[in-house]
């Protein structure tokens, strides 16, 4: 069983930081949490179901992958209605009466919103192929063939192959970036952006607190349709997108000038928010956050926990220059360890790391975003290949590891039949990952000592630290046997004495208004003696293993300290 001491308290006061900042995001990716009219696929009224465990761990806003309107060629991302329910989940009724139950029970409601591309399908593009001057034509965007009548320039799709479509109709190309039934909006067009910002009304109008929003940094082309240059590092084998560098078609700078309309959009109502998904250096991802004067996403999201290798000194690395960057910028830090598009972190880290890393989310500075099934462990599930739908490893057969389907396996809620997801009579629509009799919500909930209880410990001793939620960080130098230091305030004379450089723990200290929270996590799997004379009338708050004492750090094992 692992340890906790108790219930910290503060002087936090309310209205000193915003939900968004004070809280944590739980990402749902809808086909996969809860079927409830058993057709193998998840939907809304699973979700108002199963809001009771949703308030119990602990979060602050329940965020939906898509669940628009789609045909549902990239599930959910190719929308064909913004302002619709596709029926596979639910209704608006259904929506409005999810929405109305999260409240009630304090819990903020954000959508996936898609603004990059629609669906083939959605009639704006229906119109704008049905003739070269139709008035919807220029919402898209087409180009001539090249002179040999091949494609326009050598632009590429994630999903592997050109990024444009021949449409013979109308005798031209149309760019997409992804799939071929995502065709690409044209944002240099102002009836475009209006439109797009009215969908965000519309849906804060139902009670809408946030969105995340889907490639934001893509919004923007060269207008000139320019060849990308070719990139040198790219080898036969790995994903064809990565072949050339993306000058022409990523982080351009009249993407924030669009980014900061939708921005104008949310602050016609109160305390809204937006995330904005972007892959991109440290520095220039902070730029999506805008300044004060010119605002943009609330919180651009941090991908680098999931992109970083998962050892001690490259994590403090990133961390230290992470946090001095936010506060260079002013914006606020995030903070993401999974998510629809990436392995679990279960599998990626080891089931021996699975709580320190946990625990590093939850008690970095910033606002943690959490998917679905993290909070028990859950792992990368088995899909055999006549069971593979996601398009991007159809598309991509002869590239290892880019299938997306592993991570989003149905939620594990039971021992029964399918896990408790949908009806045992019923093939849900990616097969359960194997692990989901011991590893489940119902097994887990009764065991003091299980991952979801001490992930509900963790997110607990969040809320009620003032130093974990509003506090400053101070990363502590580990190596072997040197002094630990944090500066002005310095906790002065303790080491940890390793028998080897490059011990694999990282410390560091969280404060608030004289509350000190002390972090240790231990990337090895040796355990580590401590010397600290500052633990000395220290309070052991939390240890991710059973007995935990002040003279050792085991291997594997994560720590949390109230210093005197």
């Amino acid at each position: 069983m692992f340890c906790y001491a108790g219930r910290m308290t503060h002087s936090l006061t309310a209205g000193q930081l915003k939900w968004w900042q004070s809280g944590i995001i739980y990402q749902i990716y809808p086909r996969s949490f809860q079927d409830s009219n058993n057709d193998g696929i998840g939907d809304l009224n699973g979700v108002t179901a199963r809001l009771d465990y949703l308030a119990s761990l602990g979060v602050t806003a329940i965020w939906f992958s898509p669940i628009f309107t789609s045909p549902m060629k990239d599930f959910g991302y190719d929308v064909a209605d913004y302002k619709g329910i596709d029926p596979l989940f639910g209704t608006l009724d259904d929506f409005d009466t999810l929405v109305r139950e999260a409240h009630a029970r304090g819990l903020k409601v954000m959508l996936d919103f898609v603004p990059n591309h629609s669906s083939d399908e959605h009639p704006w593009f229906v119109e704008a192929r049905s003739s070269r001057d139709n008035p919807r034509r220029d919402w898209y965007m087409w180009r001539d063939p090249a002179p040999d009548g091949g494609v326009p320039n050598n632009w590429k799709s994630f999903f592997g192959g050109s990024a444009w479509t021949y449409d013979d109709a109308t005798g031209q190309y149309y760019l997409h970036q992804f799939v071929s039934g995502q065709p690409e909006l044209n944002w240099a067009n102002p009836d475009v952006r209006r439109e797009m910002a009215d969908t965000l009304r519309f849906w804060m109008q139902r009670g809408v607190d946030g969105f995340r929003v889907d490639v934001i940094w893509l919004l923007a082309k060269d207008p000139d349709y320019r060849d990308e240059p070719r990139n040198p590092d790219w080898r036969p084998g790995q994903p064809e997108h990565n072949s050339v560098q993306h000058i022409h078609t990523q982080d351009l700078p009249l993407t924030h000038a669009y980014i900061r309309e939708l921005r104008a959009a949310l602050d016609e109502f109160d305390d809204r928010m937006m995330v904005g998904e972007i892959y991109l250096p440290i520095d220039t991802l902070l730029t999506y956050a805008g300044t004060p004067d010119a605002p943009e996403c609330h919180l651009p999201f941090n991908f680098h926990l999931i992109l970083t290798p998962w050892n001690a000194a490259d994590i403090r690395k990133l961390v230290d220059e992470y946090d001095a960057a936010v506060t260079r910028s002013g914006s606020w830090p995030n903070w993401v360890l999974g998510n629809h598009d990436q392995h679990r972190f279960a599998t990626r880290v080891g089931r021996e790391q699975y709580r320190a890393a946990q625990t590093l989310l939850l008690t970095l500075r910033g606002t943690p975003t959490v998917y679905y099934g993290d909070e028990l462990g859950m792992e990368d599930g088995f899909i055999p290949a006549d069971r593979v739908v996601d398009p991007a490893a159809l598309g991509q057969p002869d590239v290892p590891g880019v299938g997306r389907d592993p991570e989003r396996t149905p939620m594990q809620w039971s021992a029964e039949p399918h896990a408790g997801f949908t009806d045992a009579h019923v093939q849900p629509w990616l097969p359960v990952a194997e692990n989901f009799t011991a590893v489940n919500v119902a097994a887990q909930d009764v065991d003091p000592a299980s991952d979801l209880n001490y992930f509900r410990t963790l997110t607990r001793l969040r809320r009620d630290s003032a130093a974990l939620t509003l506090g400053t960080y101070r990363s502590l130098e580990t190596g072997a046997g040197q002094p630990i230091q944090t500066g002005p305030t310095a906790l002065t004379g303790g080491s940890f004495e390793n028998t080897q450089a490059g011990s694999g723990v990282f410390a560091f200290v969280r404060e608030h208004e004289g509350e000190r929270v002390l972090v240790l996590l231990n990337f090895g799997a040796q355990d580590v003696p401590l010397t600290l004379p500052e633990l000395h009338g220290a309070s052991l708050l939390l240890s991710s293993q059973d007995g935990a004492g002040a003279d050792t750090l085991r291997g594997n094992e994560a720590q949390l300290w109230r210093l005197a």
